[in-house]
């Protein structure tokens, strides 16, 4: 099968699936007619090979308690050495339903209630949600941008947060949602060597390194020098191969006292994963599905680049956000003068449906987040109707 632009133009209808993204949004706006541009996940199909692994599964007729370990994990090891040029063993890898519950357990396990956590708003609403429902403090270090729109991390403010002792970790995403910056390796190595001068633990999401565009590379946090000591990283299938649903992601920890003080906890609070049609969809994920992702890789490129021009010529006091990495875009609607409130509620009056940027921090403010990750006709439809009132 070629999985070429007239694949991914093609899409996938999801009305009825029970969907978040479609399903969802009609049930809590009841507008038939609203485009989803919000939710990170993609209105493609995924890749043949993971639902003939399913259906495989499917055949077996009775789905009985099940094993799984060593060659689910060998799949993850040989994806990310082939992909990304990281390499870590199968014994340093734990499974776990989804990155989200993977970042409160090694938040759990690495430090103590009352303790401060940095993070560098704006970033993915649950790293404040996953901090404040474990009784941590949220310690905030915001993004700075620069003249050309692409953010960095403020490393001196960061070190002075560190260290005080008022952040005993640090918690980052890589690539980052929702700013789309692809870290450079030079970045990532002052990141590690902040974390190991203070001696604190370090976890990494790193569910978005699929989707770095050229000339970036995703550069792993393992592959860091000094990583390995403090470094939980927490990836998973479920973004890049669309399958959330099967709630499937792993923990990586190259540190044995990091590793079982994580493993504890998750004993320690039950967590299990590992259903077996988790399992057989992310072994195809990672082992046939390469040929797939290549292509969906250039048609969001292409979407990227379709959309960068539209809004230039048809938003113009619309400011997009250089996209290094994901799907998303992060678009800055400041000079359009509005309230956050009134922003959003020209854009649902548009039958449009982002996410606002306050879900990512008070520095979100006048933002919206852009799925891209969609047929291109959607994304065609959706601009035009954004243009109607941002224009």
């Amino acid at each position: 099968m070629e999985f070429d632009q007239a694949y991914f133009d093609a899409g996938i209808s999801r009305v009825g699936t029970d969907c978040e993204k479609w399903d969802g949004m009609i049930e809590e706006t009841g507008d038939q007619d609203m485009i989803p541009m919000w939710v990170a996940d993609m209105d493609f199909p995924s890749p043949p090979a993971i639902r003939q692994a399913m259906e495989g599964v499917l055949s077996w007729g009775t789905w009985g308690y099940t094993i799984s370990g060593e060659k689910d994990a060998e799949a993850l090891c040989a994806y990310w050495a082939r992909r990304h040029g990281v390499q870590f063993e199968p014994g340093e890898v734990l499974m776990s339903p989804c990155v989200v519950t993977g970042m409160r357990v090694a938040l759990r396990a690495l430090t103590e209630e009352g303790d401060g956590v940095l993070i560098n708003p704006p970033v993915y609403g649950p790293f404040f949600q996953s901090i404040k429902v474990n009784n941590r403090r949220v310690v905030e270090s915001p993004l700075v941008r620069g003249e050309d729109g692409r953010f960095c991390m403020n490393l001196p403010e960061m070190e002075e947060k560190l260290a005080s002792g008022e952040a005993k970790a640090f918690m980052m995403c890589s690539p980052h949602n929702p700013v789309g910056r692809c870290w450079s390796e030079e970045e990532l190595a002052a990141v590690v060597n902040l974390c190991a001068k203070y001696d604190v633990p370090l976890i990494c999401d790193e569910i978005h390194a699929d989707f770095v565009f050229a000339p970036n590379r995703h550069v792993g946090i393992l592959s860091i020098p000094g990583a390995a000591e403090r470094t939980v990283m927490l990836c998973a299938a479920s973004k890049t191969f669309n399958v959330a649903g099967l709630q499937q992601s792993s923990i990586v920890c190259k540190n044995p006292a990091m590793l079982e003080a994580v493993r504890s906890e998750m004993e320690a609070a039950g967590v299990r994963s590992g259903n077996a049609f988790a399992l057989a969809a992310t072994r195809a994920a990672y082992t046939d599905c390469d040929a797939w992702l290549d292509g969906l890789k250039a048609y969001l490129a292409d979407n990227r680049d379709f959309a960068v021009k539209y809004i230039a010529e048809n938003m113009p006091r619309v400011r997009v956000t250089p996209l290094d990495a994901t799907y998303l875009m992060w678009l800055d609607c400041s000079a359009l003068g509005m309230a956050q409130g009134e922003l959003m509620e020209k854009i649902a009056a548009a039958h449009v449906k982002v996410t606002g940027g306050t879900f990512f921090g008070s520095q979100g403010e006048g933002f919206i987040r852009l799925n891209i990750g969609c047929p291109r006709a959607q994304l065609e439809r959706a601009l035009a109707q954004l243009a109607a009132v941002l224009g």
